[in-house]
């Protein structure tokens, strides 16, 4: 993600999570940052997803990851996921964190997916009122075989 994606992705984090979208200067200021890390993912130069990752070694922590509903199923969550944990991986992380909405099974189950446990909930955390759920994923342990993509919305 650079600077330019931003007005664009923020349009989307809009549409995505209305409830919960970030500002505008939140995505400027996480691009600013020198422990952050952002991607987006284009089909016909257009952007269908974006994710970005916090690492403070030893922990990674995915800070957002979405994917338009009209481009769900076809593999872009996984493979953004996916390249968060090999960022992660690389800057040391032995763990990564995450935060997901209690009532989104959909994206919970792309996470169990990929080897996460859920490990804490924050009661009301969201703006509505939705609980949070902690999920943590071991870097140290084998990475789980591909399996088939399944649909899934974004983190939040």
């Amino acid at each position: 993600m650079t600077a330019r994606d931003v007005p664009v992705v923020h349009a989307l984090e809009q549409q995505l999570f209305p409830a919960d979208a970030w500002p505008l200067e939140m995505f400027q200021a996480e691009l600013a940052q020198p422990v952050c890390w952002y991607w987006v993912a284009e089909q016909d130069e257009r952007i269908v997803g974006y994710a970005g990752l916090m690492c403070i070694r030893p922990v990674g922590d995915v800070q957002t990851i979405a994917v338009l509903p009209e481009h769900e199923g076809r593999g872009i969550g996984s493979s953004l996921l996916r390249t968060l944990h090999g960022r992660a991986r690389e800057l040391g992380a032995t763990e990564v964190l995450l935060e997901v909405r209690a009532d989104n099974p959909r994206a919970q189950q792309l996470y169990r997916r990929f080897g996460y446990e859920h490990i804490h909930t924050r009661p009301r955390y969201y703006r509505d009122g939705t609980d949070a759920l902690i999920m943590r994923l071991d870097l140290t342990a084998p990475e789980p075989p591909a399996t088939p993509t399944t649909p899934t919305e974004g983190s939040r």
